[in-house]
């Protein structure tokens, strides 16, 4: 199955205070000393929050602090609901500092819980006030906790623009403590990409400012993040050494969600070591610790890596039943990464018995959620590329009515003054604008040429999306309507043996061998004229007579699909001389009618419909490694063609079409 480590155990995100609190020489108190201690705290900050008589500001103050001493760590919903409290008084009080603490403090509990949109309506919030007030040491908090948000949902791009303006501020106005949670989250970063080296110097980087500052208790986070490093690395000694380092930490501070994330990093590691009675343990207990604070996308990791034990131990009933639960989580908060690994599980799950319905059924599911995830990646380029090009207008089209005044304004001029001296003034002057004007000019024209330039980008990442006559419709009508075709060729590829090689292979290394493949049928389906319609994980679409229908769609069709198979058993002999791996695979044509538009109207995707499409795959799935099936249809319009040699297969049982006459083809 496909690495679980990263996504069961999570990325830490630091906890950073709001105020700086004083600290007493470190001594050596007993436990039951220590929760006396807090106890008598709490109860004089909420006395104060109380006591109507004290300024507001020290009243806010107090309960700030009293929330993040007490329930922030082991009751997020009772914290809420005083943070809500807190809130209404700032804003009532008109004490906009204290109400973008409260903002800030609302939207990280929201986001220590799972509640993503509820935390970045917070954040927002807060962020417009204190830029308002100039509360730098708020805004610098609030845009690293953004971050973490899309950091969470694996948007880096976005999160690395928050923790970069943070990152900013802190360092303008010397706050180590903060400097120091980002750089734990750029080893984050690091240790996702796989780059280990980097990744741990951030996180060391990150423990040094703590203990500077003599604070060992703020290093629980880092410690865990780098047992998960090394857990990554499968040097399990050393992940359990960080995960139990962080563990104490986060039990002395009784922060639940802390607690559950190295208890599940521990029970990781046991896994991944095949110690399955002390991994389920460890995970169990995590999950029932993350399960009693509502952390959603905490439990539904959890959930997963118990489901993931379940398989290994062939305990297959058990694993549909954690991994059904898991997924219901996951799509919850919107885990793309969680759904497609618990479709996964639930189709090697429903395999395994035997219940090949259901496993298809999830194995579709979760190529489509892979596919969602490309596309998704697709239309965040081309937000990007058209916020920049209106920018570049924005900014041009203020150039030139700046322009446009001052020449108004020197023709103005030249009108009243006919004195000659002046003239010569006027002339000077007009000369000295003439250089402005040209500078201008210049500007003007470089900026068109980049407008230019972003625009026939976004024009071609377009037409990576869409046909050109399909995209040309778009653009002039702003819609595409559904067309039907009489006769179109559909072309299904698919690799043998994927689920196996992905189980051997890395992910990195699985990708690339796919990509690979796949540029290649990209460039052979370019050569023959034929559409690409999409992939489907480990398969392959594409169409001929399609969107403009063509006397030699068929023929064109059948040449790219023997390219095709002709390409992998090259690439194949390839990688037997290299010791590397590739893919066998199996390719299916069948010829018929489709219906054929674009679906949806954000992340819109070029698809076509019917019964052709169904059984074009059929072909695919009955055929046979190396070879080119081709229905009775296709053959019937190919059948005359010279350049081709046919082996009847005869009747073929085909998966809801029953029989069905098949043929091989091959290229005399």
């Amino acid at each position: 199955m496909t690495d679980l480590k990263a996504l069961c155990c999570g990325i830490l995100f630091i906890a950073v205070p709001l105020f700086v609190y004083g600290q007493e020489e470190n001594k050596v108190v007993s436990p039951s000393e220590q929760v006396q201690i807090l106890q008598t705290t709490l109860d004089s900050l909420y006395i104060i929050w109380e006591d109507v008589k004290e300024p507001d500001s020290t009243r806010a103050m107090a309960l700030f602090d009293y929330i993040y001493e007490g329930p922030f760590y082991s009751e997020p919903d009772s914290a809420l609901v005083l943070a809500d409290q807190l809130y209404a008084f700032t804003k009532g009080n008109n004490y906009d500092k204290g109400t973008v603490n409260a903002l800030n403090l609302k939207g990280y509990i929201s986001f220590r819980t799972g509640n993503y949109t509820k935390a970045l309506a917070s954040y927002r919030e807060g962020l417009s006030i204190s830029e308002k007030i100039n509360y730098k040491l708020g805004t610098a908090d609030i845009l690293l906790r953004t971050g973490f948000i899309y950091h969470d949902n694996e948007d880096v791009i976005n999160a690395l623009k928050y923790y970069q303006r943070s990152l900013k501020i802190y360092q303008e106005i010397d706050d180590l403590d903060g400097v120091g949670s980002i750089y734990n989250e750029f080893g984050s970063i690091y240790n996702v990409k796989g780059d280990f080296e980097k990744a741990l110097d951030y996180y060391l980087k990150s423990i040094a400012i703590n203990e500077g500052l003599n604070d060992e208790m703020a290093n629980s986070a880092q410690y865990i993040n780098i047992g998960s490093l090394y857990l990554n690395n499968n040097d399990y000694e050393k992940a359990l050494e960080y995960f139990q380092k962080g563990l104490a930490i986060e039990k002395k501070k009784n922060d639940k969600l802390g607690m559950a994330s190295a208890l599940s990093g521990i029970g990781n590691v046991y896994l991944e070591q095949q110690n399955y009675t002390e991994a389920l343990d460890y995970l169990e207990s995590s999950l029932e610790i993350s399960e009693s604070v509502n952390d959603v996308q905490g439990s539904a990791s959890i959930l997963l890596s118990i489901g993931d034990l379940y398989l290994d131990q062939g305990n297959n009933e058990k694993a549909i039943e954690y991994c059904k639960k898991g997924l219901a989580l996951a799509k919850t908060v919107g885990d793309l990464g969680g759904q497609e690994y618990s479709c996964e599980c639930l189709y090697e799950g429903y395999r395994a018995i035997g219940n090949i319905n259901e496993a298809l059924v999830y194995h579709e599911e979760m190529i489509l959620i892979a596919d969602s995830i490309q596309t998704e990646e697709t239309a965040i380029k081309l937000q990007q590329i058209e916020f920049s090009k209106q920018v570049l207008k924005d900014s041009l089209v203020q150039v030139e009515k700046d322009m446009e005044v001052q020449m108004k304004h020197q023709a103005e001029v030249q009108k009243k003054d006919k004195n000659r001296n002046l003239a010569i003034g006027i002339g000077v002057i007009c000369f000295l604008l003439a250089i402005g004007f040209f500078t201008r000019w210049r500007y003007v024209r470089k900026s068109r040429a980049i407008i230019e330039k972003e625009k026939n980008r976004s024009e071609n990442l377009l037409l990576n999306i869409l046909p050109a006559e399909i995209a040309e419709e778009l653009k002039e009508k702003g819609e595409a309507s559904a067309r039907d075709f009489e006769l179109v060729s559909i072309l299904f590829t698919d690799f043998k043996g994927f689920t196996e090689k992905s189980a051997e292979q890395s992910a990195a290394d699985l990708i690339g061998e796919i990509n690979h493949c796949f540029k290649a049928f990209d460039h052979i389906c370019e050569k023959y004229g034929i559409e690409k319609i999409k992939t489907i994980g480990d398969a392959y679409m594409a169409a001929g007579g399609l969107p403009v229908p063509s006397e030699n769609s068929v023929l064109n069709t059948i040449l790219a699909a023997l390219e095709m198979q002709s390409y992998i058993t090259r690439r194949i002999k390839e990688k037997e001389s290299s010791d590397g791996f590739t893919f066998e695979m199996r390719l299916g044509v069948h010829t018929g009618p489709v219906v054929a538009g674009i679906v949806g109207v954000k992340k819109f995707q070029y698809d076509i419909w019917g019964d052709t499409v169904n059984t074009a795959s059929r072909m695919e799935s009955s055929g046979a490694v190396g070879k080119v099936n081709i229905s009775q249809d296709t053959y019937e319009l190919i059948k005359e063609n010279p350049a081709f040699r046919f082996s009847h297969r005869g009747k073929i049982n085909a998966k809801g079409k029953g029989e069905i006459d098949m043929w091989f083809v091959e290229k005399i």
